[in-house]
């Protein structure tokens, strides 16, 4: 198992979530069949909010993708930036 640094977490202007890798990249996450995606120009793990699914859940299953797919465990840091993070979010996230 591999573990990297999360540089940065966000929502974009499609209200996707996204997490943002400080070294690693993950071009074949789509193999995980978990609707998690990435993006290659931003160098970024995303997933589409679904009806059924809040931020938190999201965040979960890019975790599991990543873990599940490529054996590498995501860490939040004090150094992780949060771009357009409600702070309920981001406490639920930083609480995990």
């Amino acid at each position: 198992m591999t573990t990297d640094n999360i540089k940065e977490i966000g929502i974009d202007e499609k209200e996707r979530l996204f997490v943002m890798p400080q070294t690693e990249q993950f071009e074949f996450i789509y193999r995980d069949a978990s609707g998690v995606g990435w993006d290659d120009k931003g160098r970024f793990l995303y997933s589409p909010k679904l009806k059924d699914m809040t931020y938190f859940d999201c965040y979960r299953q890019i975790l599991l993708a990543t873990k599940g797919e490529y054996g590498c465990e995501l860490k939040v840091r004090s150094e992780t930036d949060w771009t357009n993070i409600p702070n309920e979010l981001k406490d639920q996230i930083c609480g995990q």
